[in-house]
């Protein structure tokens, strides 16, 4: 019978944590090598990304993943994950798909860029909701605040509303999913719940296959990147009542242009969602990139772009940004 030494034994067991607890990491051919060990040491070493404990990372373009990165053993490209706000853009992307060749009307860009006066919205009331038309007329989601209409107030009402107009209110979650996927010509998201600006869930990597239609041209969606953007910060934009971001970004077709420039103003666009998920296009519509994790905090939003822009601009600058 064969025995191994203490010495030995210990030595393995350390071998074996060390592989698991060593960040994964991959770069697919085209990516430039530098890009990607920068996005790389920064995603493992920067405060701001080793504050967030485990996540996914990953940067493409229009033909595939560039590169991508595993930080700890929760997250992953194929591991499902609520996507809350990012779900915004996935609905501005099917609205502009449905109405075809034709620019969005007055109103409906008022409510694509929350200036509707819907500010009364509470997306936890959906969750046990049935269809869309449940969703916004349950408690006072449906209510429209006078003081707010024409002004910035961020929330899910406005989408709700405007799926209604577009005659989804009688869909349930799973016929929900199939019209906006089945539009989009994407697979792997679907709606936990029949809630347009917050409702989907799904893989990153599914996520990722949208932002590739996107940036390919695919959907209309490029086109409309950054169009007729308003002002969002209270107290330094007069047509603004609520924003959850501390910047002072713009705000488009259900997506932030991240534009301030005091706050790595690089001018993407993206849409962080409130558990985490933070998928972003970058200003010359050409590259995406997304962050990837589930936590519930009152700044988990907040905590992921800030460890994903410093990813963003090592990729670009291929040098590590660490501060």
């Amino acid at each position: 019978m064969l025995t191994l030494s203490s010495r030995r034994l210990r030595l393995l067991g350390a071998l074996a944590l060390a592989a698991w607890f060593t960040p994964q990491v991959s770069s697919a051919q085209g990516a430039a090598p530098a890009s990607f060990s920068a996005a790389t040491q920064t995603a493992q070493q920067a405060p701001a990304c080793k504050a967030l404990g485990d996540f996914y990372w990953e940067i493409g373009d229009a033909r595939g993943v560039l590169g991508s990165g595993t930080i700890g053993s929760s997250y992953g490209p194929d591991k499902t994950i609520k996507m809350a706000s990012a779900s915004k853009w996935v609905f501005g992307a099917y609205f502009l798909q449905k109405i075809g060749n034709a620019q969005p009307s007055a109103q409906q860009v008022e409510e694509l860029e929350m200036k509707s006066g819907r500010s009364s919205f509470n997306p936890v009331k959906c969750v046990f909701t049935r269809k869309v038309e449940g969703c916004l007329n349950a408690g006072s989601n449906a209510e429209v605040k006078a003081q707010d209409v024409g002004k910035f107030s961020y929330g899910g009402g406005h989408s709700q509303k405007l799926a209604i107009d577009l005659g989804l209110g009688g869909l349930s979650t799973d016929e929900l999913t199939h019209e906006i996927m089945g539009t989009l010509g994407i697979g792997g998201l679907s709606y936990g719940h029949p809630q347009l600006a917050g409702g989907l869930e799904g893989p990153p990597s599914a996520y990722a296959a949208f932002l590739r239609k996107v940036v390919s041209g695919q959907l209309r969606m490029k086109q409309f990147l950054g169009y007729a953007p308003v002002c969002t910060l209270p107290g330094s934009c007069p047509n603004a009542t609520y924003s959850p971001a501390k910047a002072a970004w713009h705000y488009s077709l259900d997506h932030w242009i991240e534009d301030d420039p005091n706050n790595f103003g690089d001018g993407a666009f993206s849409s962080p969602g409130a558990f985490g998920f933070y998928p972003w296009i970058a200003a010359d519509k050409s590259t995406y990139g997304l962050l990837a994790r589930e936590k519930i905090s009152a700044t988990s939003y907040l905590d992921s772009v800030n460890c994903g822009v410093r990813i963003r601009k090592a990729w670009f600058s291929k040098q590590p940004v660490l501060q």
